[in-house]
């Protein structure tokens, strides 16, 4: 871009017109800047270099939020700030932010800073929470000042602004512009100057003093696209700085506010996909933190599924809920962002689990927890409505929240401050919604509440409440209670099904559920049996439930997220962290046990055929198996044990055995295992050990119906329990399969599929 007034006092220049590359120039000292960023050395996917992306003019470089940044050292000769200088300072920059930080200790994300605020030197410009912004410089004699954004001046998401800030010295003033208008002033004593940040690197897009997460992930990162960051030792005029701003509307964009295509700034999930770890038939987010999927919902042809999700990294931190949509209930788009933490008193610090149903004119609503740090209890019960009636988008890309929380706990209802993950369901009746919570004292529990019109509610009592004394691995509170219909046995009992997820102190944290008779009068759960069964044995894989009853079928189906079993280093370097299980088909089975399948669409993603045997010896199926290799297979395999005490399948298995996972079943203490102790060698993994639980076969065969997918592996036995659990080989040729046993067993049939990828 061409320098306004030849560009008067301009100390640094970076116009990231570079596009490709992982270093960019500073135009006025002809240094160029290393890009820091987690894939310029890659060691489960393809190495490659930052993002780059349409600038305002020529490119502009994409920030990920979490590792991508510029470190431009300042020798101490320089004359940014000399004494000549220090009395003026100007930033210009353009800025397209992704999305916000939470502004975790009080600290701004950075767009460009040389700063140490203790020692009140140097400066600052960046942003906080929900898009307010800042610009703050330390002042010799050990003075701090900030100058922030008046409200309504919010830099917003996925759309380019215009900023600049300007300390003047001489005259005594800071100044903010905000598309080449002034919005906010301050005064300062006449003849102020800059304190010298000594020591102290200029960073773009990372601050001089950023929080540390785990030990390891920078917080206040920039997350968006910056491009043509000017800084001066001059205190730009009023007019230079709208003639700065309409240049580039004129020189680039015929005279209108430059636009930002969300494609081009959205998450991007092209350089996973060749991460030799991560699933690619699972849904996942493109990029980034996910924990459980929720609020599953028909409506118009396409099935909804959203998500937790932080899209500022693969960490735990700000909470949003992500959102994908499909056909099929196999094949999933991403879809932006559905709710967001806002600036309102109703979830300011996090949008947290919920679920989905229809209002009385049959249009999906969500139901979510509203996080409100200020409030007290910070968690209550919110709702959001698609804008569908007013644009027709089937997408339902669009939601309004209702301005204040529907079911606020109060005193003596549950465990009070742990009230969160409604699940609601509409009926002839009405709405009904349980919430997951505990009982002080006694363990956790649902809540049942009741509704007429959707907004006002009424609490009902305890849905359902364990015995922790009796159970004590059902834990002080739950959390994501689901109730499905089951339909009726063969006494003609309505049957439904309750899960829950334990948490606390002493909970074992997994899916548990119960079967039983649904109370609606009194919005109660009487259990068929106290003690409660796990769907899935596989330590903590299986987590985080959600179900919704399929319009299109009358099936009932599971969502849950398959937990990554990763250090926070490991995570760091791969740039996503957890993703979904497979939906799941439960119903209830002759023997009154629940049953349990994989939605059958699921074969749809089968490419070639690799084997299929009937009635092969022990031998002779593993030497079929020899020229069967792949990290992403479908398997289905009876096994008849033959006075077997122990069988099953070696899965991701070198050739040499040094690597290998085995499945498998103890016919005499009736348990499905998994032995991950030879998994990997990698010396940052964690997945290891042997896991299992209970599985009462009564005689039958042993079948297994198992789903490989790169780090995911799912077994799925006599259709009655699932074992789920992760594998990261450190060895690319970690491929085979072999059948495992200590007798003669027969291999009654075997029929394996590639699977291909969902995106």
């Amino acid at each position: 871009m061409s320098r306004i007034n030849g560009d008067q006092g301009l100390v640094m220049h970076w116009a990231f017109d570079e596009g490709t590359g992982a270093s960019t120039l500073e135009s006025v000292s002809e240094v160029r800047d290393d890009i820091q960023y987690v894939f310029n050395q890659a060691e489960f996917t393809e190495q490659s270099g930052p993002q780059w992306r349409p600038g305002v003019a020529g490119n502009g470089l994409l920030f990920d939020g979490y590792s991508t940044s510029i470190v431009h050292s300042v020798n101490e000769e320089d004359t940014q700030l000399d004494q000549e200088s220090a009395s003026a300072l100007s930033i210009g920059v353009w800025v397209a932010p992704r999305f916000y930080d939470w502004g975790y200790e009080g600290k701004l994300t950075a767009i460009v800073n040389r700063h140490h605020m203790e020692r009140k030197q140097g400066y600052l410009l960046g942003m906080f929470r929900h898009g307010s912004w800042s610009f703050q410089v330390g002042l010799e004699g050990g003075d701090w000042r900030e100058l922030w954004s008046p409200d309504g001046y919010e830099l917003p998401k996925n759309e380019w602004s215009y900023v600049n800030a300007v300390f003047d010295g001489t005259f005594g003033t800071i100044k903010l512009y905000l598309n080449g208008s002034e919005i906010a002033s301050t005064n300062l004593p006449s003849g102020s100057r800059l304190a010298e940040a000594f020591g102290t690197d200029l960073l773009i897009g990372k601050n001089n003093h950023s929080s540390l997460l785990a030990g390891v992930f920078s917080l206040q990162m920039f997350s968006g696209i910056i491009d043509e960051l000017k800084i001066y030792n001059r205190a730009l005029s009023a007019e230079e700085v709208a003639a700065s701003y309409q240049h580039v509307l004129d020189s680039a964009h015929g005279g209108v506010h430059p636009r930002v295509p969300y494609d081009e700034i959205k998450l991007d999930r092209t350089p996973l996909l060749t991460d030799r770890h991560r699933p690619q038939y699972h849904v996942s987010p493109p990029a980034h933190w996910m924990n459980e999927p929720h609020a599953p919902i028909y409506f118009d042809g396409q099935y909804h599924l959203f998500y937790q999700h932080n899209p500022l990294g693969p960490f735990f931190y700000h909470i949003h809920w992500g959102h994908w949509v499909s056909k099929d209930l196999v094949h999933w788009r991403d879809l932006p962002v559905a709710l967001a933490p806002a600036k309102d008193q109703l979830a300011p610090d996090g949008i947290w689990s919920g679920s989905a149903t229809y209002d009385a004119d049959g249009l999906p609503v969500l139901f979510f927890t509203a996080g409100n740090d200020s409030a007290s209890p910070n968690q209550s019960v919110a709702l959001a409505r698609s804008t569908y009636a007013q644009d027709g988008d089937p997408d339902l890309v669009h939601w309004v929240k209702h301005p204040e929380p529907l079911i606020v706990q109060k005193q003596g209802i549950g465990a009070f401050g742990d009230f969160r993950d409604p699940f609601v369901w509409k009926d002839d009746d009405g709405w009904f919604a349980l919430v997951g919570s505990g009982i002080e004292g006694e363990g956790g529990a649902a809540l049942g509440f009741a509704s007429q019109d959707m907004l006002n509610w009424t609490y009902k009592g305890p849905f359902y409440q364990a015995d922790i004394q009796k159970y004590p691995y059902l834990g002080p509170i739950w959390e994501l209670p689901v109730l499905l219909p089951l339909g009726t046995d063969k006494q003609g009992q309505h049957k439904h099904l309750l899960l829950v997820s334990p948490v606390g102190k002493g909970a074992d944290v997994e899916v548990f559920y119960w079967i039983g008779q649904l109370d609606t009068h009194n919005l109660s759960f009487l259990p068929d049996q106290e003690e409660p069964e796990l769907i899935d044995v596989g330590d903590f894989h299986f987590t985080g439930p959600s179900g919704m009853v399929d319009p299109k079928t009358g099936r009932k189906i599971i969502f849950t997220i398959a937990q990554g079993d990763r250090t926070s280093e490991l995570e760091y370097q791969s740039g996503w962290a957890h993703n979904g299980g497979l939906p799941l088909s439960v119903y209830l089975r002759e023997d009154g046990r629940l049953g349990i399948e994989p939605i059958q669409e699921l074969q749809s993603l089968r490419g070639t055929q690799r084997l299929s045997i009937r009635d092969n010896s022990l031998a002779e199926a593993n030497l079929s198996l020899k020229d069967v290799r792949g990290d992403m297979l479908e398997i289905q395999v009876e096994l008849e044990p033959r006075h077997t005490t122990q069988l099953g399948i070696k899965v991701r298995c070198t050739p040499d055995g040094d690597e290998e996972t085995l499945l498998y079943y103890d016919f005499n203490e009736a348990k499905l295992w998994v032995d991950r102790t030879k998994t990997t060698r990698h010396p940052g993994e964690k997945c290891s050990g042997v896991q299992g639980g209970k599985l009462e076969l009564l005689g039958e065969n042993l079948k297994l119906h198992i789903y490989l997918d790169r780090s995911m592996v799912e077994a799925y036995a006599n259709g009655l329990k699932s074992l789920t659990t992760r594998v990261y080989p450190s060895r690319k040729d970690a491929l085979g399969l072999e059948i495992w046993g200590d007798g003669e067993p027969l291999i009654k049939s075997m029929e394996i599929w590639n699977m291909q990828s969902i995106w």
